[in-house]
């Protein structure tokens, strides 16, 4: 039966590697975060979290009127399923929100083991049609994350013909493989990228060689603009949340649980500002559309695309000659403090901090003003022009009001890498 599509608000769902990346992204709008614990997920690398910082988590989440999911998605080969059960119970009763899982067996056993703990679907299982939701519904599931796949047309005809939960991505990195179901990790390094261990071997720089029978294989260095690459801009929707929110969407997902707090901060403060926008007026979001774009440009990232959304990607949707764009800010601090009458500010500092310098604060809400570095004193309340170390505390004074929270980021110097319309590269100095 055809399901009447009603616009409402969805989850802006963003990454937590970490604790301290959770209490980012629940201060700066998110909806939901999702986590890693330290087993069955696909980030071993990530800052996966113990029990008793998922406890925290939750707890801090919760009293922010915020879900958290753990990322359980691992496929399981013969014995990684043991203790399973135990666990999922373990989460459940922690006051988890939801498990987001790809192995049948996995589902099985937390249907069984768990009962009440919410089950979602994970993208590896590639789900792109309406029947395929419909399955899984029937089995207990309550939402299923869209296959990276699916066009924005085959969106909008599952949404009308499914009632589950539609978690769809919106912002991050893509996987070359068909929904990162990849061999390629394992074949290179021997770490099973479906058991969490990838070392993203696509991102690496291969050489091409020219290779005539019966002779020395030469390389081909130098002859073209770069060495061999499979690797994939990100993706970024920004400028198309109406079509996420009119087609239904529930949940906008953010990639990236290995990504800083930088890059956590500011991807959710906009996806955030963004539903608020057109959910209040698609003339306000066409408004301050260009300000999300630029503000998403400010941390570090690869190139941009909508994926798999509007088109099939081509060779403009991977990485390779020089870079068209790059980030020109770098983090620099957090403030820890605010001292209103003395206009005084502690701040927690990230990267090398000059007396000077030119800075932008920024802050949940989408605030931002921009500043210079003024009156620079160490922990000890000594004057300094330069602080190099990381993590050390420091005051500053700021000309506008700032909040413990609010984050600082610096104008990198250096070379930026364009491409000209002929398509060749030329260099200027940022």
């Amino acid at each position: 039966m055809t399901q009447q599509i009603k616009k409402k608000r969805p989850e802006v769902l963003s990454p937590a590697g970490t604790l301290e990346k959770l209490k980012v992204a629940v201060d700066y709008g998110a909806d939901a975060v999702f986590i890693g614990g330290q087993a069955y997920g696909l980030r071993s690398r990530a800052g996966n979290f113990s029990m008793e910082e998922m406890a925290e988590g939750i707890s801090y989440a919760h009293d922010h009127g915020v879900k958290v999911y753990v990322a359980a998605n691992m496929v399981t080969h013969e014995g990684n399923e043991i203790g399973a059960g135990q666990w999922f119970r373990q989460l459940r009763d922690l006051g988890l929100d939801a498990v987001i899982v790809s192995d049948p067996a996995l589902i099985t056993i937390c249907v069984t083991d768990a009962p009440g703990l919410e089950i979602h679907l994970s993208t590896q299982a590639s789900s792109t049609n309406y029947e395929t939701f419909e399955f899984w519904k029937e089995l207990g599931l309550t939402r299923v994350v869209l296959a990276r796949e699916v066009s924005m047309a085959e969106l909008a005809e599952i949404r009308k013909r499914t009632s589950v939960e539609i978690e769809a991505f919106v912002h991050g990195a893509m996987c070359i493989s068909y929904s990162g179901r990849c061999v390629l990790s394992n074949h290179m390094s021997h770490r099973d990228a479906n058991r969490g261990g990838c070392s993203q071997s696509c991102r690496w720089k291969y050489d091409l060689y020219d290779l005539p029978f019966g002779q020395e294989r030469r390389s081909l260095k130098g002859e073209i603009p770069e060495e061999f690459s499979m690797s994939a801009v990100d993706m970024c929707m920004i400028e198309n949340i109406p079509d996420m929110i009119e087609n239904g969407v529930d949940s906008l997902k953010i990639e990236g649980r290995m990504k800083s707090i930088h890059y956590v901060s500011t991807v959710t403060n906009c996806y955030k500002a963004a539903v608020d926008a057109y959910l209040e007026s698609p003339a306000k979001f066409e408004a301050m559309k260009e300000d999300l774009i630029d503000e998403l440009w400010k941390v570090a990232q690869r190139e941009l695309a909508t994926g798999f959304y509007y088109h099939r990607p081509t060779e403009n949707e991977q990485l390779f000659g020089a870079r068209r764009k790059i980030p020109q800010y770098q983090f620099v601090g957090e403030v820890i403090d605010f001292d209103e009458t003395a206009m005084r500010a502690t701040i927690r500092q990230r990267n090398v901090i000059n007396e000077g310098d030119s800075v932008e604060f920024y802050g949940p809400g989408f605030r931002h003003f921009k500043a210079f570095i003024k009156d620079l004193h160490n922990a000890d309340g000594q004057k300094i022009e330069r602080a190099p170390k990381p993590m050390e505390l420091l005051t500053i004074t700021v000309p506008q009001k700032v909040k413990a929270g609010d984050m600082i980021r610096a104008c990198k110097e250096g070379l930026v890498n364009l491409y000209k319309e002929d398509g060749s590269s030329v260099t200027v100095r940022a």
